[in-house]
């Protein structure tokens, strides 16, 4: 089991591709630290938002969450660094991934935020510095910032630490709408770029990386997603307001179907209820077809074969002289 904690939809950033900070929760109305001690033993929990470190219990959530989850990541800016170092100093094992959307100028302008990336960079510096091994780099790639992928991969290797890709998507969670790749071809090239890079290397993380940003360019052809969805199944996402739901990729029809509130049930009595059976059905029939992390990596790790045989099949062809075949 796998799941996302969106503690809040507060957010000092104005991203070009995600308007969450335009509809921001109230703090009084955010799920407590508490509710937490009701989830199941988990694999892997990502806390994220809206910017999780402008939750003033960010320090509970995640030591009541270091209870219940194997691994845990943060996605964040970057921009409160004496917050992220604190809670890395109390917390060695953690992760950390910074939102990052390409070189300066490029990541100013598609966050809206002066001096972003400074502040995301002296974050990460100072976390390697301290000695926290699960770091590294995200990066949200649309027309603005295709280009800037490699030389931000090129970065993180240098120093590194860890890289994680996503596409622009469109989302009621994003409240937007109008997100699309028009410069597909470029896009794809980048990708393709990266995934060569990374069947070369040894690193067996890297290969399957490869197979997830092969699905990435999958998307953007607007294909078929290569693995089934499974949302609400092999893993959830926990909303600022308690709810349950299966992920954070449905329309608005579906958005509004949550699973079950925490605040007033046990998960167990929202994971085997009518609610969720009837979410899960919806998932099923669900068009979209997207392609992002919290949930490709559950079914990669679940229909583990497609992806070994493509690593397989394509790290043959390298030893031949030749391209992935993507």
């Amino acid at each position: 089991m796998e799941a996302a904690i969106i503690t809040t939809y507060r957010c000092p950033n104005k991203c070009h591709m995600c308007n969450v900070w335009k509809y921001p929760t109230k703090r009084e109305e955010e799920f407590r630290p508490s509710i937490l001690e009701k989830l199941p033993q988990l694999d892997f929990a990502n806390v994220t938002g809206g910017e999780p470190f402008v939750r003033e219990d960010i320090d509970e959530i995640v030591h009541t969450l270091g209870k219940k989850a194997k691994r845990i990541v943060i996605s964040t800016s970057g921009f409160f660094t004496e917050k992220i170092l604190d809670i890395a100093r109390k917390n060695k094992n953690i992760g950390i991934r910074i939102s990052i959307e390409g070189l300066p100028a490029a990541n100013d302008e598609l966050r809206g935020v002066k001096d972003g990336f400074d502040h995301g960079l002296r974050t990460l510096l100072e976390l390697q510095r301290m000695g926290i091994k699960d770091i590294g780099f995200g990066i949200t790639v649309s027309d603005r910032n295709a280009r800037d992928m490699i030389e931000l991969y090129q970065l993180a290797k240098g120093m590194n630490v860890e890289f994680a890709t996503a596409a622009v998507h469109n989302s009621f969670y994003f409240h937007k709408y109008d997100n699309q790749i028009t410069k597909k071809d470029e896009a794809i090239a980048c990708f393709e770029a990266l995934i060569r890079d990374l069947l070369k290397g040894k690193r067996i993380k890297n290969w399957y990386r490869a197979y997830f940003n092969y699905g990435l360019i999958n998307y953007i052809k607007g294909n078929k997603r290569l693995l089934p969805c499974e949302a609400g199944s092999e893993n959830f996402f926990l909303d600022p307001w308690g709810e349950i739901r299966p992920c954070n990729g449905m329309e608005e029809t579906c958005w509004f179907d949550s699973m079950g509130n925490l605040n007033k049930e046990s998960f167990e009595e929202i994971w085997n209820g009518e609610r969720a059976r009837q979410v899960r059905e919806k998932v099923k029939t669900c068009p979209k077809n997207c392609w992002m992390i919290g949930t490709a990596a559950p079914v990669m790790k679940k229909y583990f074969i497609k992806p070994t045989s493509w690593i397989i099949q394509n790290k043959i062809r390298m030893i031949m002289g030749k391209c992935p075949e993507v």
